[in-house]
């Protein structure tokens, strides 16, 4: 069995554990079955599939290795419900996922109760690290799923007629319009490390810990509003070739993007469609604005004079700041303006409202190794032709993020709740 670990921390995975599984089945419950098949665009999932394909990565990975006798719960479902793990098993594409109308609800959740009492099982009679260590990986595995979920649950009723809210009543903001937009922080740059520290949680993408150079550099203390993203559309910001890059551009015209994802026009002014509704943009107007493409972001901020900053000066500026702001554990599942600093030299919004965009493309850090096996997967065979983004969002659980987080999507994605920071020399 190898080295034992501490029993407070086996009793922690265990409670986090649980958490999380029921945190899954909690965020389905304002859904419908039918609401649950939807797959509205090839990027997106039906929330029914999430379910399943995280026990399958419960069996797939730490059940079959580490529980001796364990039993498959369908043998099927061990390509099923794989989604891109290549050396694994086979797997269907994903864009017919919406198709699975077997099996039913009703099986998918006996096959989590069933890989529930199979790691309950493993918990219970096993304390050795590499065991605990994968149990908390398919945690933090399904945490990232919670927020597809929900981004993609967003998708789905944007894209019914009806318009239908997740959850309907609107909590109250304590926010306010938010600080002039020329407000920026210094920092002074130099040497600095990033990447995890090693002490709790983290993906391979965020090791090894390095050391990078700094220039000078400033960050805007809050996110570019609804209102102000309204300013650069008003101003032509779409029709100006020169603000943007040239894959950006090439995407406004195959799309006929005029506007952020969720954002439509009626009699001359613009509405804005979230998990609780659709609002008018005066109502939403100091708000963050929220799924923005890299390409609308690097544009936006041409447009305003400044630039995006790069995931190191986003990390360096974060390091030590508290995990705190509108997040999931929030439930406001929409983000909010600005309350108060998070941060000790006057930022905000570091963690939580949307995820911010960054100037880096998302690469392995010098020594990058990926995880043995399948798993190796996760993250390194998707270091090409990807954008870093950081902070986390109102969809992401408080005890997922942090300051080395690294979040990554092609440069025209816009239905995850991303939104823009400027920086400045």
């Amino acid at each position: 069995m190898g080295a034992t670990t501490s029993p407070s921390l086996q009793v922690a995975i265990g409670e986090r554990f649980r958490s999380t599984r029921r945190q899954t089945i909690a965020l389905c419950e304002p859904l419908t079955p039918e609401d649950m098949m939807v797959q509205s665009s090839p990027e997106c999932s039906p929330a029914k599939w999430h379910l399943a394909h995280t026990a399958w990565f419960f069996e797939s990975f730490i059940l079959r290795e580490f529980l001796p006798g364990y039993r498959l719960f369908n043998k099927d479902f061990r390509w099923l419900f794989n989604s891109y793990y290549v050396s694994f098993a086979d797997f269907p594409e994903k864009r017919i996922r919406s198709s699975f109308s077997r099996p039913g609800l009703d099986e998918i959740l006996s096959y989590r109760v069933y890989v529930d009492r199979g790691i309950e099982d493993l918990l219970d009679r096993n304390s050795d690290p590499g065991v605990l260590k994968r149990i908390e990986l398919g945690v933090n595995h399904e945490e990232q799923h919670q927020e597809l979920l929900v981004t993609d649950v967003l998708n789905a009723f944007f894209t019914n007629p009806l318009r239908p809210a997740y959850q309907s009543e609107v909590p109250k903001s304590t926010g306010s319009s938010g600080p002039a937009p020329a407000m920026f922080v210094s920092f002074q740059g130099g040497l600095v490390d990033v990447g995890s520290t090693g002490e709790g949680f983290c993906y391979d993408n965020e090791l090894p810990r390095h050391k990078v150079w700094l220039e000078p550099y400033s960050l805007a203390v809050r996110l570019v509003t609804n209102e102000e993203f309204a300013e650069f559309i008003a101003a032509g910001g779409y029709r100006k070739s020169e603000l943007w890059l040239s894959a950006g551009w090439d995407a406004i015209q195959q799309n006929g993007w005029r506007a952020p994802l969720y954002w439509s026009e009626e009699n001359g002014e613009w509405r804005v469609f979230t998990l609780r509704g659709e609002f008018s943009l005066a109502q939403v107007a100091s708000a963050p604005v929220s799924h923005v493409s890299y390409f609308e972001a690097d544009a936006y901020a041409r447009w305003a004079g400044k630039r995006l900053p790069t995931e190191f000066e986003w990390e360096a500026a974060a390091i030590g700041t508290p995990v705190e702001g509108n997040l999931m554990d929030s439930g406001a599942f929409l983000p909010q303006p600005i309350a108060t600093a998070n941060g000790d030299d006057g930022l905000t919004q570091l963690f939580g409202d949307c995820w911010e965009w960054t100037a880096s493309a998302y690469l392995g850090y010098p020594g990058f190794k990926p995880l043995e096996g399948s798993l190796g997967e996760y993250n390194g065979k998707f270091m090409s032709g990807q954008m870093v983004l950081r902070g986390g969002s109102c969809a992401t659980p408080k005890a997922h993020i942090r300051s080395s987080y690294r979040n990554f999507f092609s440069p025209e994605t816009r239905w995850q709740f991303s939104g823009i920071r400027l920086a400045n020399k």
